[in-house]
């Protein structure tokens, strides 16, 4: 305790500069703990959204039902990009009480409707809505009945003749398991490591980072102490009391700012995720691992710096040159390397190596024992070239080289933070690529099918306008007779030109203009009929369009998930009579296939048409809001990365500049050019720099490809992300420039080397 109040002594009582450290150090550990608060309650988030869900659920009698019960139906239909989901109930006669789900204080009578918060906003600007919703709204769903504030859901009372054959018995609301969930478990984590190599890697860096300020005057400060009299131990306590309060107030000050920022994030939301604030309260875990873990890490990295003024404070007075880094701080990196190049060296056999037992332990430790290479090797690579460059015949590189070679720790506290940004980035898009490949088709076009008897001709012709959408046609179905003997199977028929045609399929041949053709795709069976009926509306009339099926034939290459029929006709648009439209077809429509664009052309589609029903051809709307709740966290987690990184730099850098005044300042009174210096500075800096990102680049990409080897999709080398990796290295060099050159001053202060 002596010790510890002695820490705290010196640091008040140290001039402003000591205060000044301690306040950087404060406010450092609050952006880390804020940052960590933030990827421990992410999970937290996940399960709320998901245990609502599951509470809510119906639970239905399996058996035989009796005919009083209660019936339920649930339907679920994509508005615009996002799931719309209703629960039709149709109160029992038997007298059984059937408790209310989350969220309702009773379940709606027939012609009532209970809907969220989000609905009933939805509801009064798209008043059309309400055909999909029959009844008279009685009330609103409560937060606990809800997965998040932007869920459109509604309880619909029905009555028992409406709710049809798929209606079943409702037992009672609430199951172990949610029907869907917003991340699926092992998504969840491949994500909980990802963000932990984004966030909490960097993060323990910029924590080490806060607790190094200022490392050389305070290890002679320490010295000294050491040479009065105090024990080993005692002065390694000293300097831990310092590092120990900052850490501590910080993370009391990191709370409160994570406090703050979920008021704000929950009620303003992430593009495809908002919650409550209550799912981000802080829970007593969270809050024990940020007040007591970098409590902790904080009182051993204390310690650690304080060891070698304590052990031999006489070269810590002299500032003796330090020794040379051990290469072990390489083989953290040769070893993770080693690993991961391994498994993406079975990415080339003919059975590559699947994240299945040992293997789903050994991928993610290659990747941490890769980011983990990449912080202990940059001293020794720092020290490596700076060895070699120091007797370069240029003064400024000289200089600069002769510094790093003399404190090539310093590398490490400066670049770290960066180098482990660019490594992390790339495994992220790693993990964006394979959940792509999950969740949508390889096939770079996107259909979508709306029925033509719910549009108008003015809704179609917008659709067919709308941003993005490069094809369209019409697909007519034919007229069955039910009662004909052995079926009356027909061809189905694509209205649409040659042009048309081009635009929905990788490759057509035999396409004439103006003429029916049969369509065909060579890997489907071809087809006996010889005429297709369709039947035409004409006002209240109805008249039947035959036509007889040709012998000339246009061959097509689909794509693997498409509506086009095979076999099928192809018909011209104007033998379509006029004034006249089909009774049974669909509107089909073409974009990208990328998720963004799908979801743009969604919600496009539901602001033309909120009524209609559409069909996403092969996209599951879950699977499309779950890709979207991915990438916002793994965007959120670059974005926390980006700030530590920089944060971890822009202090570091300071520090050492502040600490190297008196060797900057000799030189300048010896006549060195204050261009000449801030040249040296930036030398140190940015040379490690480069080196470090361009390593991190490669063991990135190797990373990278491990986790797409082993994830079992198509995609092993992903060359798309290169040019975004290669323009964010340049734009950290950038920083790194712009933040060194400012470091040296003009004015000169003798007093800085009085005592040297």
């Amino acid at each position: 305790m002596r010790e510890f109040l002695l820490g705290l002594r010196l640091l008040f009582g140290s001039g402003r500069g000591s205060r000044v450290r301690f306040l950087l150090m404060t406010l450092g550990g609050s952006l880390g703990v804020c940052c960590l608060a933030l990827v421990l309650t992410i999970p937290a988030i996940l399960d709320a959204h998901d245990g609502r869900a599951a509470d809510r659920d119906p639970r239905v009698h399996t058996g035989r039902q009796s005919a009083g019960a209660t019936l339920v139906v649930e339907r679920s239909d994509p508005y615009g990009s996002k799931p719309f989901s209703r629960v039709f109930i149709a109160p029992g006669k038997d007298g059984t009480a059937i408790a209310p789900p989350p969220g309702l204080d009773e379940l709606p009578a027939a012609g009532e409707v209970f809907v969220s918060p989000a609905l009933h906003d939805q509801l009064r600007g798209e008043p059309g809505l309400k055909g999909l919703l029959p009844g008279k709204e009685k009330g609103l769903i409560g937060p606990a009945g809800l997965t998040d504030p932007n869920e459109l859901y509604a309880y619909v009372g029905t009555t028992r003749a409406e709710l049809g054959d798929d209606a079943r018995a409702l037992k009672s609301f609430g199951s172990e398991h949610p029907p869907t969930t917003a991340v699926e478990k092992s998504t969840l984590d491949i994500l909980r490591f990802t963000l932990a190599v984004l966030v909490l890697l960097p993060l323990a860096v910029f924590l080490s980072v806060c607790a190094k300020l200022s490392a050389a005057s305070r290890n002679r400060r320490l010295a000294a102490l050491r040479l009065l009299g105090l024990s080993a131990k005692g002065t390694q306590r000293v300097n831990a009391a310092e590092t120990v309060v900052a850490a501590f107030l910080g993370a009391v000050l990191g709370l409160a700012e994570f406090w703050l920022l979920n008021q704000i994030m929950a009620r303003t939301g992430l593009p495809g995720l908002k919650w409550y604030p209550a799912d981000g309260a802080l829970s007593l875990p969270t809050i024990a691992v940020c007040l007591i873990g970098c409590t902790a890490l904080s009182w051993f990295v204390g310690r650690a710096g304080a060891r070698a003024a304590a052990t031999n404070p006489l070269s810590t007075r002299r500032t003796a040159a330090p020794r040379a880094p051990r290469v072990w701080g390489g083989l953290l990196l040769v070893t993770g390397l080693g690993i991961v190049i391994g498994y993406c060296a079975t990415g080339f056999t003919d059975h590559p190596a699947q994240s299945t037992g040992a293997n789903s332990l050994l991928v993610p430790a290659g990747v941490l024992l890769t980011g983990l290479g990449l912080v202990t090797v940059m001293p020794l690579l720092s020290y490596a070239i700076a060895t070699r460059l120091a007797r370069s015949g240029n003064l400024a590189l000289s200089l600069a080289m002769r510094r790093n070679e003399v404190e090539p720790g310093s590398a490490m506290r400066v670049v770290t933070g960066l180098v482990l940004l660019v490594f992390s980035a790339s495994l992220a898009q790693g993990v964006l690529v394979e959940e792509r490949q999950i969740t949508r088709s390889d096939s770079p076009v996107q259909e979508y099918g709306l029925p033509l008897s719910q549009l108008d001709a003015g809704r179609q012709h917008r659709l067919r306008d709308l941003p993005g959408v490069h094809g369209d046609a019409l697909l007519l179905e034919p007229r069955i007779d039910p009662e004909k003997e052995g079926g009356d199977w027909q061809a189905p028929a694509l209205v649409a030109t040659c042009a048309q045609l081009a635009e929905l399929v990788r490759h057509s041949a035999g396409c004439e203009e103006g003429k029916v053709l049969r369509l065909q795709d060579p890997k489907a069976s071809e087809s006996p009929v010889k005429t297709s009926t369709y039947v035409m509306k004409r006002g209240d009339k109805r008249t039947s369009l035959k036509i007889q099926v040709p012998e000339e034939t246009v061959l097509f290459d689909g794509y693997e998930v498409t509506d086009l029929p095979s076999p099928g006709l192809l018909i011209p648009p104007d033998r379509i009579p006029k004034h006249a439209a089909p009774a049974a077809a669909t509107l089909i429509l073409a974009t990208s296939s990328d998720p963004g664009a799908v979801r743009d052309t969604l919600d496009r589609i539901g602001a033309v048409a909120p009524t209609v029903a559409v069909d996403p051809v092969g996209i599951n709307i879950d699977g499309l809001q779950q890709i979207t709740v991915i990438e916002t966290l793994l965007a959120l987690g670059m974005v926390m990365g980006l700030v530590i990184g920089v944060a971890a730099f822009l202090v570091s850098v300071t520090d050492r500049a502040v600490e190297r005044r008196p060797q900057v300042t000799a030189l300048s009174l010896i006549g060195a050019r204050a261009r000449t210096l801030r040249l040296v500075q930036c030398t140190q800096v940015v040379l490690p720099l480069a080196v470090g990102l361009v390593l991190a680049l490669l063991a990135g990409k190797l990373a990278e490809s491990a986790y797409l080897v082993t994830g079992g999709g198509e995609v092993f080398w992903d060359g798309a992300g290169v040019p975004l990796l290669v323009a964010a290295m340049t734009g950290v060099l950038v920083l790194a420039v712009v933040g060194t050159l400012p470091l040296v001053g003009r004015r000169i202060d003798p007093e800085l080397i009085r005592r040297d």
